[in-house]
Order: structure tokens, then sequence, then C-alpha cells
């Protein structure tokens, strides 16, 4: 499970097609108990908890469970499997998530500061509210709700240093953003076409060779954010606040495709 788990991460990332990011979920059996099951229960998690420390849950079944409200800063989840799990206000900052699958996930509340999430996979999962404080969600969001997020500080962004295996990216395709704090966050190359950021803050955030085509910036705040390169073909850029102190606007890729004003 665990070379599925990295193989799945590693096809999910790469700059390839969309279709070839969405063979990654094709290879993996969704229908198996290792990703629809739980091999524990939520009070065989409280125990370890109660142990005091961070618990280590690396490569479990978790998916279903209810674990909201708990205590897991710290907590090592690498690999692990919380499809469908319930996580609404849990602690889970300073956790390893990396590689690990919360398809359709609620997590709303929760607090994910400084988490590590490289290689997460989160479609359909929700986030609304939550406080992603310096994390690094560097996997697919598909379709995540995470509407009034605490996404400050983010780091999403490609690091160009470190590319081997092909780009590596956050995958915001279809999200929902709207309302949230993003001020600061680095999203250099990521993935945001179709995203709905109306409302949102990017103050200061950096954009450079980001894909915002299709996106909704209805109302967004974008006073120093730097958009050089950002494609921004069909995207919805109408009563931006703050345009006239963004980076690099003149910059943006597909300009003469955006939407600048709207339809009467």
């Amino acid at each position: 499970m665990r070379a599925l788990t990295l193989c799945a991460a590693l096809a999910l990332l790469a700059a390839g097609p969309a279709d070839a990011e969405q063979d990654m979920l094709l290879g993996a059996d969704m229908a198996s108990a290792a990703m629809t099951k739980a091999e524990m229960s939520r009070a065989e998690i409280e125990a370890l908890i109660a142990r005091g420390g961070p618990v280590d849950l690396s490569g479990k079944a978790l998916s279903g469970l209810d674990l909201s409200g708990l205590d897991l800063r710290g907590a090592n989840l690498r690999t692990a499997r919380l499809n469908r799990a319930t996580l609404r206000g849990t602690d889970l900052s300073g956790a390893n998530l990396e590689q690990s699958w919360f398809l359709k996930a609620d997590l709303s509340g929760a607090r994910l500061v400084g988490a590590r999430m490289f290689g997460i996979t989160a479609r359909d999962a929700s986030f609304s509210g939550a406080d992603l404080t310096r994390a690094n969600p560097i996997g697919d969001f598909r379709g995540a709700n995470l509407s009034g997020a605490n996404l400050a500080g983010l780091k999403g962004g490609a690091d160009l240093r470190n590319q081997s295996m092909g780009l590596m990216r956050t995958v915001f395709v279809s999200v929902n953003l709207s309302g949230a704090n993003l001020r600061g966050a680095d999203l250099g190359r990521a993935r945001l076409d179709f995203s709905d950021l109306h409302g949102a803050d990017l103050t200061d955030a950096v954009l450079i060779g980001a894909d915002l085509s299709g996106a909704n910036l209805t109302g967004t705040t974008v006073a120093g954010t730097d958009f050089r390169n950002a494609d921004v073909g069909g995207a919805r850029l109408v009563d931006l606040k703050g345009q006239d102190r963004a980076k690099d606007w003149a910059a943006r890729v597909n300009a003469d495709r955006a939407i600048v004003q709207m339809s009467r």
C-alpha cells in the first residue's frame, strides 16, 4: 500500500495532462477495505493519545472514523487512509500527513498549522474554516471546500530546485476558496483553474506562473500579489481590491481573455 500511495502521489502531482492525474485514482482499488474501512476504533486512538506524546498512525486504515475534536498535534499519519473520515475541529498542528488520503473527509474547523501535507490526496474534502497557516499542501484538492479557511503563509508553490520527479505543486482545481485568507501564500505555478476565490484575501501572495484560467476573483484583494506569468484566461477579474498595487500586473498571461467587468 505504501508503494501504491507513493506512486499515486507522484503521478498526481506531475505536470502532465489532466487525464493522467485522473489515472492516479484509477490505479488504486478505491472499493478495497484498505481504502474504505478502519482497522482501529476512535477509543483505541484516544487510548494512544492518553499515553502522551505524538501518536504514530502511519499507514493505518482509518477511513470512515469520527475523530472530531481529538488532539492529534504532531501525529504521524504518513500514508494513512482517512477517506470519508470526520475530523471536525481536530487539532492536527504540525502533523505529518504526507502521502495520506482524505477523499471526501470532513476537516471543517480543523487546525493544521504547519502541517506537512506533501503528496496528500484530499479530493472533495471539506476544510471550511480550517486553519492551515504555514502548511505545505503540495497535493490534490480537486473539488475541495476551503471557504473561509486561514491559509496565510501557505507554502504551496513548486520548488524548482527540487523537481527531479516532475513538477510538484498544489492542485486547487475547482476548489472553493471564497473568503479564504491567503495573505503571503506561495502558490507559484500552482493550479487554481476554475477555483472560486471571490472575496478572498491574496495580499502579498505569490502567483508566479500559476494557472488561474476560469477562476472567479470577484471582489478579491490583490494588493502586493505577484501575477507574473499567471494565466488568467477566462478568469473573472471583477471589482478587485488593491489592483493598483498588484505586482507585475501587466505580465499576466492571456489577459485579453479575462473577464474584467460584470455582464449586464
